[in-house]
């Protein structure tokens, strides 16, 4: 067993494709004007920019929305041939793009190409009166793609094409900060392709890695490694399924998804208990809480707090310790009608790891809203 800590196990990364984090987060969605209303409804995004046939685009709208660090852009197509809707015809709303800022696009686009990466979008640089973007963009897993931007000598709202987009209608945000992790979902027997994939052509290193003993319940199972860059700032956990006695979340999200994609997006927080109480308060639904022996073990199992055990059992919020800290943490119900995407909440104190601790708490979460689909 490795006896290095994360910090070590991240130095071991390639550093040929500097990262300085999430860009932006793109979905292609069915209707783009009302989920931007929702996440402004419900999870408190803010107004920023928009693109379409009035910025003279022609086959899409978008519309982007920031809290914190995180940029989400929700794009639907205007016909029926175009990408943004056949994409949304086969697998529903879900993450198309995973965007990450680097230095140099192009740079970023021929080391990635180089290493055997399938080309998305050949490198461009879009101007207007705030300035230049480069980008580029290869294929992951799925239909997934990694954008890369350069945007150091831009100083518009966010990119050329788009406007800057003023809104009457406003909600406060909820205190989220930035894109912790973006989990995927892969087939069978897909999993170290896709970890390798990450190591060659992106130059990413395996820290932390679970196999279907650690992540099982009485009914389904799981495997997973969580790739990381550099500097950790872009990581990506890798799931597959494995062998159970029932069909698995995963394999549920493969089948509705109708292949390979981004599982759920994980944003941090500095007050949990307020972001996830605000959040319930505007209608965003979570997975059930663990019962009430999972919090009597808590003192035992973690350790001593700064947060109030009674308020964070009110909540449903998981705790969780590694040798390095502890982390709370919530995920939402999918936020879509097929058993898809989803969101994680999490805080971090000191804690680097994923929440190995609460798998099983978690799983039967999940198996319990499986089971109302009958799909478990």
């Amino acid at each position: 067993m490795s006896t290095l800590n994360f910090a070590q196990k991240i130095a071991q990364a390639e550093n040929f494709l500097p990262i300085n984090g999430t860009d932006y987060i793109e979905f292609y969605v069915g209707n783009a004007k009302q989920a931007a209303y929702f996440y402004q409804t419900a999870f408190g995004f803010q107004p920023l920019a928009y693109a379409g046939p009035e910025t003279g685009i022609r086959d899409r709208a978008s519309y982007v929305l920031q809290q914190g660090k995180i940029r989400i852009i929700l794009t639907a197509g205007l016909r029926s041939d175009s990408e943004v809707c056949e994409h949304v015809k086969k697998h529903g709303d879900g993450v198309k793009v995973l965007a990450l800022w680097v230095d140099d696009a192009y740079q970023a686009f021929e080391e990635t190409s180089n290493r055997g990466a399938l080309p998305y979008l050949q490198p461009l640089t879009l101007n207007d009166k705030y300035g230049e973007v480069k980008m580029s963009g290869i294929y992951t897993y799925g239909e997934t793609v990694h954008m890369f931007v350069e945007r150091k000598n831009y100083t518009g709202a966010f990119m050329p094409g788009y406007k800057k987009w003023k809104s009457e209608y406003s909600h406060s945000d909820v205190g989220l900060l930035y894109v912790d992790h973006c989990v995927g979902n892969v087939g069978w027997n897909r999993m170290m392709p896709t970890v390798s994939w990450y190591e060659k052509v992106m130059g990413f290193v395996n820290i932390l890695s679970f196999d279907d003993k650690q992540i099982s319940t009485e009914y389904s199972a799981l495997m997973s490694k969580v790739m990381s860059n550099g500097n950790g700032y872009a990581k990506f956990p890798i799931n597959e399924p494995a062998k159970g006695k029932k069909k698995s979340q995963i394999e549920e999200f493969l089948d509705f998804y109708e292949g390979e994609g981004v599982q759920h997006i994980a944003v941090a927080t500095k007050n949990i208990i307020h972001t996830v109480t605000e959040l319930k308060k505007r209608g965003v639904a979570f997975l059930s809480p663990p019962p009430k022996s999972y919090y009597e073990m808590i003192p035992d199992r973690i350790g001593a707090i700064d947060e109030d055990l009674n308020k964070l059992q009110d909540l449903g919020i998981l705790i969780d310790r590694d040798e390095e800290g502890y982390l709370l943490q919530i995920f939402t119900k999918p936020v879509e009608d097929r058993p898809t995407l989803f969101f994680e909440i999490i805080e971090r104190h000191g804690a680097q790891s994923f929440g190995a601790g609460n798998f099983k708490a978690l799983f039967e979460a999940l198996e319990k809203e499986q089971e109302k689909r009958g799909n478990l």
